[in-house]
């Protein structure tokens, strides 16, 4: 039997909102950087991926530099913190009701998300989904907290592809044997809405809205 696979893009397809940039936002207003510099450099960066000319590696090291230099007692709490102000208000029932649904069918439901492991694996378990797909960071050797740099394939752009396939191959499972699913509102992740089985353009951009209508995607408005 063919295994079916939904794939959900988080930042602005599940939730309202970039977790990555408002977690930026929130350290902050928590005096963990200059405001003025940092917000300066945080849009620029955000209008880079809005664009499609985002470098991953050089964001990251940037978006983790506060979490590295603060520890993962203060990060976690932070965190904690974080979610309860930010995230969990922003979580709306249509789009758990989404996840719930594919849940209770019996899909293999995955979070595909370009944001970092730290910032987004409590937001997928907010959904209730263990299974997650994000940018993995490395660790300092000495301190076992993270070091700023990216460990294997970004889960950005055709990296989501690279990515979803590594999980696939790690299950025994391959393109050819899942009916696949994948929900996203970006521009950014057209390579992986063009290989799954059916694409779901959801809150799009006006780009991918376009490339939706063009193609018979359909689309699907959770806010």
């Amino acid at each position: 039997m063919t295994t079916k696979l939904a794939l959900f893009d988080l930042d602005h397809t599940l939730i309202p909102l970039d977790s990555d940039y408002e977690w930026n936002v929130f350290t902050t207003t928590l005096g963990w950087h200059d405001p003025l510099e940092f917000n300066r450099q945080n849009d620029a960066f955000y209008a880079q991926y809005q664009a499609g000319t985002l470098d991953i590696h050089e964001y990251v090291r940037f978006a983790t530099a506060a979490l590295c230099a603060q520890g993962a007692e203060k990060s976690h709490a932070a965190h904690a913190q974080f979610m309860a102000t930010v995230v969990q208000p922003a979580i709306r029932p249509k789009a758990l009701s989404l996840v719930q649904q594919h849940q209770a069918a019996g899909d293999a439901v995955v979070i595909v998300t370009a944001t970092n492991e730290f910032v987004t694996r409590p937001i997928a378990s907010a959904f209730g989904v263990p299974e997650l797909i994000s940018v993995n960071l490395a660790r300092d050797p000495a301190s076992g907290w993270f070091s700023g740099e990216i460990v294997g394939t970004p889960s950005f752009r055709e990296g989501k592809v690279a990515r979803v396939e590594e999980w696939l191959g790690s299950r025994g499972l391959s393109w050819a044997k899942v009916e696949s699913t994948f929900y996203s509102d970006s521009m950014n992740d057209l390579p992986l809405l063009e290989k799954v089985t059916h694409p779901v353009a959801t809150n799009p951009e006006d780009r991918l809205r376009a490339i939706a209508l063009d193609r018979g995607w359909r689309i699907l408005e959770l806010f």
